[in-house]
């Protein structure tokens, strides 16, 4: 328990400083920017509870919001996939694998985490977005940023996954 929460602080340590420091300043086109420090919530084993994923969401959330000045919003989005993230897990994990998994390309296979992968990203971003924009007077726009930002994240995250050895 103590190694687990202690390999948590590292990832999230380091995923927020790469956030804050060097991908809060992409801007692909002027749309696109790679929101790499949700990995940690994807990451999340399969028997965590619920609440405290939900914490570390809250937490995380409330880090990158400080240092990027964006009052609550990546709060508001993490703490949402914290929520989802269980369901969607048990969704594209066998029913015989379900008991402490580690979400990873190598405990469910390339396709099953790559579908998850894609999905949580999806709800990730959809949220922080809506609530960025509050309006769909720019709709085009709102769906541009959510698609592009979506594929650039998903791009680094199975990045990750491809260089990691667990």
């Amino acid at each position: 328990m103590l190694v687990s929460n202690l390999y948590r602080i590292g990832w999230f340590v380091g995923l927020v400083l790469i956030q804050v420091l060097v991908l809060n300043n992409i801007h692909l086109f002027g749309v696109a920017t790679p929101l790499l420090y949700i990995y940690l919530l994807l990451k999340f084993e399969s028997g965590t509870s619920r609440n405290g994923m939900m914490l570390w969401a809250f937490l995380l959330g409330f880090v990158v919001d400080v240092f990027s000045d964006t009052m609550g919003m990546n709060i508001i989005a993490s703490v949402m996939l914290a929520f989802c993230q269980p369901t969607f897990l048990m969704l594209f994990v066998p029913r015989d694998m379900v008991d402490n998994i580690v979400p990873s390309a190598k405990s469910m296979g390339f396709l099953p985490f790559f579908k998850y992968v894609t999905i949580c990203v999806l709800v990730h971003h959809t949220t922080l977005f809506m609530v960025e924009f509050f309006s769909f007077a720019h709709l085009g726009l709102l769906l541009l940023r959510i698609i592009t930002s979506s594929l650039l994240t998903i791009a680094c995250i199975m990045a990750i996954e491809g260089v990691k050895k667990e």
